[in-house]
């Protein structure tokens, strides 16, 4: 197996709250600061969030080829992440991160199994593993909906 190298390059100034950065991720340019709720400026996005659509993206992705391998009928995958932070400010972490899948064009008939391959997911999907053992990692709401033909006049 190779091993494989990403790179992230940030350009930050100032101190604490009063910090800001630009981060260049695929091409494109994100400013990144402190949230507000933290005493930031809350301008563009913050590390907190940058975490959470980490999380978001490869757990998204990993569900949907998961499901899609086992079978189960799927168009696409919404996910929310909710983060929560304990301790802060001194001894702020991530004490739980918990992604709540929609399952859009799916089968609730077959919630159970949405539902155990969404854990099955979390299990796979290497962001989550490697947060792992550092933050509890969940899976909460897991909804499975049908795709909806249109109703109504049809133009």
């Amino acid at each position: 197996m190779a091993d494989l190298t990403f790179r992230t390059d940030i350009a930050w100034t100032g101190m604490g709250g009063d910090g800001q950065g630009s981060v260049g991720i695929g091409g494109s340019s994100l400013t990144v600061s402190a949230p507000a709720s933290m005493g930031g400026k809350g301008v563009g996005t913050s590390p907190e969030e940058l975490l959470l659509a980490a999380v978001a993206s490869c757990y998204s992705s990993t569900l949907f080829a998961v499901l899609a391998r086992h079978g189960l009928p799927v168009r696409s995958v919404e996910t929310r992440v909710e983060g929560i932070v304990t301790g802060y400010p001194l001894n702020g972490k991530f004490a739980v991160l918990r992604v709540n899948p929609t399952i859009m064009g799916g089968d609730p008939s077959r919630s159970a199994e949405y539902e155990a391959k969404a854990r099955h997911a979390r299990d796979r999907c290497f962001i989550g593993k490697t947060i792992a053992g550092n933050v509890d990692y969940q899976v909460g709401n897991v909804q499975a909906l049908p795709d909806v033909a249109p109703t109504g006049p049809q133009a």
